[in-house]
């Protein structure tokens, strides 16, 4: 196995993502390898002055850096020899099994949609996240991002994406599917939801149980929550700075730290042809750690082809 990390993403890279490697590394097995791609040399230095071996670690040279202003699809074409630019032509060729940053999230979006492509039958890939139930565990959410003006049809397979990964990767049993609304009848809601719930509805390969308000997203009977990207990442935004108001009031409570970023690591993109996850740009050691390590679950359940079964069916 072999995690494919950007180490040149992220706010506080290439320390923070350095840093998070080492811990990482300290979980796996000799067979596991995380793959550091960067300035290689940067890599090696920093990793020694930390007291650890370089050579736990394999390196591909990559010091062009994709900022998080450029435009995704041009940054791609015009520097190939970026960290994601490089990570994504590894992936494409076979030598890592994953690929992981904390860098720009459009040129992740980009690069992952032109290198390994969408699997056959995907119309659109989805970012899902975690979100953390009242009364422990999670459930899971998506879109978050990808896509800001989704197609019903999206919204269900989106529903199929969601109950997978939450079976195979999060291990939730039978989850269920709702769809976040304005309302929980039929009938609420805009175009797009209304299009929605009866193609969700008709979906054979869910559990789908209607609709959910804004208030429900959080409660433990709810698995997986489908919605476009343009609400679901206002919700994650939202539901984010829960954490940070708890922490700026000095305020202890055990649900409310479960919305620590750090917990996650990163969100994974659902429907293309490999394992690729997206860190926060303010990513530090324990959540690039995080990152990795649902990077190596993301390969071991095999979800990848889990997915490509479902949508040939």
């Amino acid at each position: 196995m072999k995690i494919g990390l950007d180490i040149l993403g992220g706010d506080f890279a290439p320390e923070a993502t350095i840093q998070g490697a080492i811990l990482a590394s300290k979980q796996l097995s000799k067979e596991q390898k995380i793959v550091l791609i960067g300035d290689q040399n940067i890599a090696k230095q920093q990793i020694e002055q930390a007291g650890e071996n370089p050579a736990f670690f394999e390196y591909v040279h990559a010091p062009e850096i994709i900022g998080m202003g450029e435009h995704p699809t041009k940054a791609i074409a015009q520097k190939p020899n970026s960290s994601i630019s490089r990570g994504f032509q590894l992936l494409k060729e076979g030598a890592i099994d994953s690929f992981a940053s904390a860098g720009s999230t459009g040129a992740m979006l980009v690069g992952a949609v032109l290198s390994v492509k969408n699997i056959p039958g995907v119309i659109r890939p989805a970012i899902g996240t975690y979100v953390p139930k009242i009364s422990g565990g999670y459930g899971f959410l998506l879109d978050v991002g990808a896509v800001s003006d989704c197609k019903p049809e999206m919204l269900s397979q989106f529903g199929l994406l969601g109950s997978l990964f939450a079976e195979h990767v999060a291990g939730m049993t039978a989850p269920n599917v709702a769809l976040l609304n304005i309302g929980e009848e039929e009938e609420k809601g805009n175009t797009l939801t209304q299009a929605s719930y009866p193609l969700l509805k008709q979906n054979q390969r869910i559990r789908f149980i209607g609709n959910i308000e804004g208030r429900n997203v959080f409660d433990d009977g709810v698995d997986v929550i489908v919605c476009d990207g343009f609400t679901g990442n206002v919700v994650l935004k939202m539901a984010e700075s829960f954490y940070v108001m708890t922490q700026r009031k000095g305020l202890k409570d055990e649900f409310f730290d479960r919305f620590n970023y750090e917990i996650y690591g990163g969100t994974p993109i659902l429907g293309v042809n490999a394992p690729v996850v997206i860190g926060h740009g303010i990513s530090n050691p324990k959540a690039i750690e995080t990152m990795i390590m649902l990077s190596k679950t993301m390969i071991e359940s095999d979800i990848i082809e889990k997915i490509k079964s479902a949508f040939n069916e």
